[in-house]
């Protein structure tokens, strides 16, 4: 009878554990497709990225190609006139050195628009692994509250004000110190880029407290984020600028609670290095 009393017990936990064993194994198994879903995710961007930093390299390369046969061939026909002008005594020599002066100076401005073609697409694939790096370190690239891209040579980080600050507020939320620390990582690793951090509102009036109106809360927006990036993040200060556009600068209608969402933003604009830029025009790529 004593043996009965014993073997219950060992029975019972015999039977919870082979029911949480499938359990966990069902867990373990959702969170590893959650994985490697958000691994495919990730790794078809890169690979579209590579895709198309490649085609854009591979039509440079035909265009300078073809620039350059243009060049080749009309320094010859350029030749073969002057030449031929000679020989008909149309021109005296010193008139054709002349004619052949001025043409070597427009294919040295040739030359120039070519280094600086050249410099332009260097400037461009920076960029491009910029806005890779970015991607990479925030990770979820599927989150409709931050846009990273390049416009007109510029690359612009837009996270919303719903991730980052709660309404008609400037402190910033624990989730978005988070996003930031992973912007900040890829700033510091490129010591020589400046950036500008832009807040921007909506339409909708602000109603006075301790601030004014738009104006001032979309200047404390930022001012919030570079002091987060400088103090928590060691950014230096030099290498920042904070700016407030209040409701001047909407990419949506403020009609509708969506446009007036997107438009409630904070910016991070990489500023041009025009400096850097002429140095690449003086070192073209292949010297």
């Amino acid at each position: 009878m004593r043996i009965g009393y014993l073997a219950l017990p060992v029975a019972l936990m015999t039977i919870m554990a082979s029911c949480s064993a499938p359990r966990k194994l069902r867990e373990s198994e959702a969170r590893y497709a959650r994985l490697d879903s958000l691994y495919r995710s990730t790794e078809n961007q890169r690979k579209k990225c590579e895709e198309d930093a490649a085609r854009a390299a591979a039509a440079y390369k035909d265009k300078m190609e073809n620039l350059q046969e243009q060049q080749t061939q009309l320094k010859a026909n350029n030749s073969q006139m002057l030449d031929h002008l000679k020989e008909l005594s149309v021109i005296s020599n010193a008139q054709a050195e002349s004619i052949k002066k001025s043409l070597d100076n427009i294919g040295a401005k040739d030359a120039y628009i070519k280094d600086l073609q050249s410099a332009i697409a260097r400037k461009d694939s920076l960029n491009m692994q910029l806005v890779m790096n970015l991607k990479g370190a925030i990770g979820n690239m599927d989150d409709k509250d931050i846009n990273i891209k390049v416009e007109k040579g510029v690359v612009y980080i837009d996270i919303s004000d719903k991730l980052l600050f709660k309404s008609g507020s400037y402190d910033v939320t624990e989730r978005a110190k988070e996003v930031l620390g992973k912007v900040a990582k890829v700033l510091i690793a490129q010591p020589d880029i400046d950036f500008m951090v832009e807040g921007h509102t909506d339409n909708v009036p602000y109603r006075p407290n301790v601030l004014l109106d738009n104006w001032d809360l979309s200047v404390k927006r930022a001012t919030s984020v570079v002091r987060i990036l400088q103090n928590q993040y060691q950014i230096p200060a030099a290498r920042m600028t904070a700016a407030g556009r209040s409701e001047y600068q909407p990419v949506a209608s403020n009609d509708t609670p969506e446009g007036r969402g997107a438009n409630r933003r904070t910016r991070i604009v990489i500023l041009p290095q025009l400096d850097q830029f002429f140095k690449l025009l003086e070192k073209p790529a292949g010297n």
